[in-house]
């Protein structure tokens, strides 16, 4: 008996034309299932970060917010004394809602300067992702935002600050660029720009269509890139033309705010009570 992979090879033309459009449609079948599959959250992951954090947490209460027909997670810190407004508070690429480098001290941290906190799980991938398969998320996200303001909204009507780090900022960013800033109050936005090795930025940065204050806070150890960006970003602000937007930076800090947790609460603590959320230009 002739091997199959000889029979392949010794066909004639028109068998060998016919089985290579098989493959190939076979082929462009399986590409878009994974295209597909990668297109989309990997709720698997976002529900086991949910279990390994969800029973540790002492400060605030976990909540269950909804959208695109899926539920994600939340933790909702509130300051009953004062309660100045509420900081929604977006992390960065593949972490969850209470990590401890910039989601956790702030969420913590800000209540005891007379805010509440809203920390929400953004979209994730499985570990290794870049900042272009990523790029697919950004719609699941935008649902997630709208859905944390509006559940900030109904319970009180003080001002809402959007707070994003690295890659909840270009999610922050894509939903500004596909919305406007209308239903937030500020924005607080860190590690901006920051990508990939020879990845290009694909979220513009909203600054100059925006009409209420922006922090741009970045680390002295920051990228590179982020760091070149510097100056677009500062004439950006200034075009946006609100008196309480800042840039600043945060000495000895890098993009992650590694064991910088306290004094980068500080410096965004002495914004948001330095700062008339009422002014818009």
């Amino acid at each position: 008996m002739v091997p199959v992979t000889s029979i392949i090879f010794n066909m004639t033309n028109k068998p060998r034309t016919i089985c290579s459009l098989c493959l190939a449609a076979w082929l462009s079948i399986l590409s878009t299932i994974v295209v597909q599959a990668e297109s989309r959250p990997d709720y698997a992951r976002e529900t086991r970060l949910a279990e390994q954090i969800v029973d540790d947490i002492f400060d605030g209460e976990p909540i269950w917010l909804e959208a695109n027909n899926h539920q994600f997670l939340g933790i909702h810190t509130l300051n009953e004394e004062q309660n100045k407004g509420t900081v929604l508070i977006l992390h960065g690429r593949g972490y969850h809602p209470d990590w401890p480098e910039v989601a956790g001290p702030l969420r913590t941290g800000l209540v005891d300067a007379g805010w509440s906190t809203l920390s929400i799980q953004m979209p994730v991938l499985e570990k290794g992702r870049l900042y272009y398969d990523y790029l697919p998320l950004f719609k699941f996200a935008r649902g997630r935002i709208e859905s944390a303001i509006s559940y900030i909204a109904s319970a009180s009507d003080q001002p809402i600050i959007l707070a994003a780090h690295s890659c909840g900022a270009h999610m922050a960013n894509d939903w500004l660029n596909n919305s406007n800033d209308s239903k937030i109050n500020g924005y607080v936005i860190m590690g901006a720009g920051a990508t990939d090795y020879r990845q290009e930025l694909k979220t513009p940065l909203p600054f100059a269509q925006m009409r209420v204050p922006v922090l741009d806070l970045y680390g002295e150890l920051e990228f590179p890139r982020p760091i070149a960006m510097l100056p677009e970003r500062k004439a950006l602000l200034d075009a946006g033309g609100n008196p309480g937007s800042k840039q600043i930076m945060l000495l000895n800090a890098d993009h992650y705010f590694h064991d910088a947790g306290a004094p980068l609460t500080e410096v965004v603590t002495e914004w948001l009570n330095s700062t008339d959320f009422s002014t818009q230009r």
